[in-house]
């Protein structure tokens, strides 16, 4: 039976669960919080799609290493200091779920959805949706030694779980990629990795939903919902109340604020990242990277060159730090040594929040609290790489279908 689907959020997730409804013979309605000309966390980031990371940001390390780095201005990682309550009952829920226990039960099913998403991606191309999908692979750049020594555990821990994983010395790294001058000690070479352009992927799918008679509210905020016993019957927005008989909420980082008015606990917070786009850049990778120690990802898109990075902890704040910018910026030539520091210069930087849930998984399914209501966000860094599969799981909840336990909205209620 077909259905009316409103879906809070036009970023990935959002647009991806129009399109896999609208698939299924539903009708959909988006609105989302800016214009049309959008240029949020969907838009700006390194477009990989990654089967190679399956294990979720919490992981056994990841508070030592994130302490660490909180020195640093110009790290990977920074926590604004400030007095927040959802901040501190955020920082101990992930602090308690950087366990090999929960890597060990999430990484099966990262991995799995990861490999679907990226069939459903060649299954788009295949259909002519056009994104610049490339299928060579990804390598994980290590400059020093001692981290190619941890990197190939890693690899060993992929290859145990299916993911084709190969260490490859300097030698083999430059045979790899002949275009372009690399001072590393090696890499890992995950080949069933993949990247695409997220613009035109994002612009796709957009043009998609309105052939199919998709309806777009945009510049329009969620102010709440109206109740009917153990459903919702409408969201309130700034233009008016919008009836439907499904609500789907893909707010990104924007989520807990919906969640709130839904009576719903959603522990998440934003972490900002940022990304530069050389458009001639000196030398051209064929496929992305990620450089391992300074944990930036380089991705080549229609003859530019992305290099993006950093998890800013600092709330609902789009404003961007110089600092966190440098230090992708000092992070290039020192793998690309072809590269200047003033190849940057004049390059505006982009800047995105992600929707970080304290274990480090997706929020989808639905919840328990409100018999209409499906939740799909919280993807961190992977909203792009899990966008296809995350849109046809919520088709699939919209249709009766249950969802993985671990991905349960209601974990933290």
């Amino acid at each position: 039976m077909s259905k009316h689907i409103l879906i809070t959020g036009g970023g990935v997730i959002g647009l991806c669960a129009a399109y896999y409804c609208q698939q299924r013979g539903h009708r959909v309605t988006i609105i989302d919080r800016k214009p049309q000309q959008r240029d949020g966390c969907s838009y700006g980031n390194a477009g990989m799609v990654v089967p190679s990371h399956f294990i979720p940001l919490a992981a056994p390390g990841m508070v030592a290493l994130g302490l660490k780095w909180m020195w640093n201005p110009e790290s990977p990682f920074y926590i604004k200091p400030r007095f927040s309550w959802e901040l501190l009952t955020w920082a101990w829920k992930f602090w308690r779920a950087s366990t090999k226990r929960h890597v060990d039960q999430c990484a099966p099913l990262l991995r799995d959805l990861n490999f679907q998403s990226r069939e459903l991606y060649e299954e788009l191309a295949s259909q002519g949706h056009e994104f610049s999908l490339v299928t060579k692979g990804l390598v994980m750049l290590c400059k020093e030694q001692h981290t190619l020594e941890e990197e190939g555990h890693l690899a060993e821990k992929a290859r145990a779980l299916g993911v084709p994983a190969e260490v490859l010395d300097a030698k083999a790294m430059a045979a790899l990629e002949p275009d372009v001058t690399m001072a590393v000690a090696g890499g890992v070479y995950f080949p069933k990795d993949c990247h695409l352009s997220p613009d035109r992927f994002m612009a796709s799918l957009e043009a998609s939903l309105a052939k199919g008679g998709a309806e777009f509210h945009w510049d329009t905020e969620v102010l709440g919902f109206v109740r009917e016993g153990s459903r919702i019957a409408a969201v309130k927005t700034s233009r008016g109340e919008l009836p439907a008989d499904e609500i789907v909420v893909a707010g990104g980082s924007w989520s807990p604020l919906q969640a709130r008015e839904l009576d719903l606990r959603l522990p998440m917070q934003a972490g900002k990242g940022y990304s530069l786009t050389v458009t001639k850049p000196r030398q051209l990778p064929h496929i992305c990277s990620i450089f391992t120690e300074a944990r930036v990802a380089v991705t080549p898109m229609d003859g530019t060159l992305r290099f993006g990075g950093t998890m800013e902890i600092a709330g609902l704040n789009e404003d961007i730090t110089s600092r966190r910018v440098q230090g992708i910026i000092k992070a290039a030539p020192k793998y690309y040594p072809a590269f200047k520091e003033e190849d940057f210069t004049g390059i505006q930087p982009w800047r995105g929040l992600r929707p970080c849930s304290p274990d480090g998984m997706p929020y989808m399914g639905r919840t328990s609290r409100w018999g209409n209501v499906i939740i799909a966000t919280g993807h961190s860094m992977m909203g792009l790489s899990l966008g296809p599969v995350s849109g046809r799981m919520v088709a699939q909840c919209v249709d009766g279908e249950d969802l993985p336990a671990l991905l349960s909205p209601d974990r933290y209620a």
